[in-house]
């Protein structure tokens, strides 16, 4: 069925992306890979990822908002297909790689919605 499992992670710029990476250690103890970001895993299928992207990124775009929401799903064509026939546009193509399949929408509010299938087996982070 294809349906939303939870939150796939939560991404955002920053001016200073190490100085709140820092932050971020020092007051609530995250521990920061070395790519600058934190993998939690979830007690079903993915994991949840938190990470700090330079301010000048484009990843985020068409959306102007500083921040992008990722939630795993199970079935990304039919996730995307519904969200269609409910009048949301595809942001760009889906695309795969190590990580699994991603697809992208905006939502109502303009805030870049990354849909996210995680592989069967998924490389260590």
């Amino acid at each position: 069925m294809a349906k939303v499992l939870g939150i796939g992670g939560v991404f955002f710029k920053a001016a200073d992306p190490q100085a709140v990476r820092d932050w971020y250690a020092r007051v609530l103890g995250f521990e920061i890979n070395d790519w600058g970001g934190v993998v939690w895993p979830q007690p079903s299928t993915g994991y949840g990822v938190w990470s700090v992207h330079e301010a000048s990124t484009d990843y985020y775009d068409p959306s102007s908002a500083p921040f992008m929401i990722n939630f795993v799903v199970e079935d990304l064509a039919g996730v995307l297909a519904k969200a269609k026939a409910e009048g949301a546009e595809p942001v760009g193509e889906p695309v795969s790689d190590a990580y699994g399949r991603f697809g992208w929408l905006l939502d109502p509010a303009g805030v870049k919605i990354e849909l996210w299938e995680p592989p069967a087996t998924p490389p260590k982070a």
